[in-house]
């Protein structure tokens, strides 16, 4: 399912395929998109041909990125969004997202957290986790560290997954 969404968004921004760096553009956008993170930004890249390991490094920064931002200051606009009757929904939908998963975390703090984000499985990942351990007031610091460790776990799944089961099939 990943693939072909990821294949679609390939297909939707083919233009950039045509300038300099356009692949490995499409691919950093891929990578800072929730749900598909470096996840979708790697199976993008083996679409494109791209190098792998430009491909691994430009992944893990577009999925790193987002995740200050969203550790220090998701709780500020979920507030915001829980009042305003247009995003209501939204937060709504957020929230029950964290409620979801919030005890896999919860159970196993910091290591939890780790795991989350670094087993490469629909609903997870950085952008997941670090709304679950903001919203549950985890420590930031360890929240980040947590992250960024689960990052590289679910970089190297994806790198074999994506470069080498997936790499042998196109």
């Amino acid at each position: 399912m990943v693939e072909q969404i990821v294949s679609t968004i390939v297909d939707l921004f083919s233009g950039l395929k045509s300038i300099p760096f356009g692949r490995e553009i499409l691919v950093f956008i891929i990578s800072l998109m929730p749900i598909l993170e470096l996840r979708g930004g790697l199976i993008a890249a083996a679409l494109l041909h791209l190098n792998p390991i430009s491909s691994y490094v430009i992944s893990i920064i577009g999925n790193i990125i987002p995740v200050p931002f969203i550790l220090w200051f998701i709780n500020y606009i979920l507030n915001w969004m829980r009042n305003s009757k247009r995003f209501k929904g939204i937060a709504n939908w957020l929230d029950k997202k964290v409620n979801k998963h919030k005890s896999q975390i919860e159970k196993f703090g910091f290591w939890g957290l780790v795991f989350f984000v670094g087993i490469p499985l629909p609903g997870t990942g950085a952008w997941t986790g670090c709304l679950i351990a903001a919203v549950l007031e985890m420590d930031r610091k360890k929240s980040f560290v947590a992250a960024m460790i689960g990052i590289f776990i679910a970089s190297i799944i994806m790198m074999i997954l994506s470069f080498g089961v997936l790499g042998s099939l196109i």
